[in-house]
């Protein structure tokens, strides 16, 4: 009974071991003409998504970028399936080409679903996806696999979340607009990783 309970003990050390070797989430500040908000990108469970938006992130792509989209119940007169999410990208006007699109990871696949403040990658078909991304204002069901925000059913591919200054978001999605247009677009300033121990 001793030497079962050892193994046991070993059992649940190794496996609170193994867990704890988990990657942490990478946080990254996000600095707009409206305030400046933070998110954790998961690159443990939606390695290909956070890892393509890292390293626009980590070539300075997104400075000088825009937010430039709000999604209302209000803006949707054509769609039946209505979702709340503010939009953004790199400048419109840079000169240095987007990366090649990414393989669609599924909410199905990682795990991570469209909830209030979920950072998302925009779309058009399956596997395009590049540098344009959203955040959920509220949850989002139908952006999941199966939702049919998209009729592919496919749905986005979430890859993290804001942690502070969602009030920020908030403001975002509820500056002026036409259609589905800010007038004007919300200037992103500034993308960056958070070192830790950093301010």
């Amino acid at each position: 009974m001793k030497t079962m309970a050892a193994i046991l003990s070993l059992f649940a050390f190794a496996t609170v071991g193994f867990a704890h070797a988990q990657p942490d989430p990478v946080r990254v500040v996000v600095e707009t003409s409206m305030g400046t908000f933070e998110l954790d990108v998961d690159v443990d469970r939606a390695p290909v998504t956070a890892n393509n938006f890292l390293r626009y992130v980590d070539g300075g792509l997104y400075d000088g970028g825009t937010f430039f989209r709000t999604v209302h119940g209000a803006n949707q007169p054509t769609d039946s399936i209505r979702i709340a999410v503010v939009q953004g990208g790199r400048s419109p006007d840079a000169t240095v080409e987007s990366f090649p699109p990414i393989p669609l990871e599924r909410t199905s696949e990682t795990g991570i679903l469209h909830t209030d403040g979920a950072v998302s990658m925009a779309r058009g078909g399956p596997d395009t996806a590049t540098h344009s991304f959203f955040i959920c204002i509220g949850d989002q069901p139908s952006l999941d696999f199966g939702g049919m925000r998209n009729p592919d059913g496919q749905g986005f591919a979430a890859f993290g979340s804001v942690v502070t200054g969602m009030e920020v978001v908030r403001a975002i999605h509820r500056a002026p607009y036409e259609a589905q247009q800010l007038t004007p677009a919300v200037e992103i300033m500034r993308v960056y990783r958070k070192m830790s121990g950093g301010p």
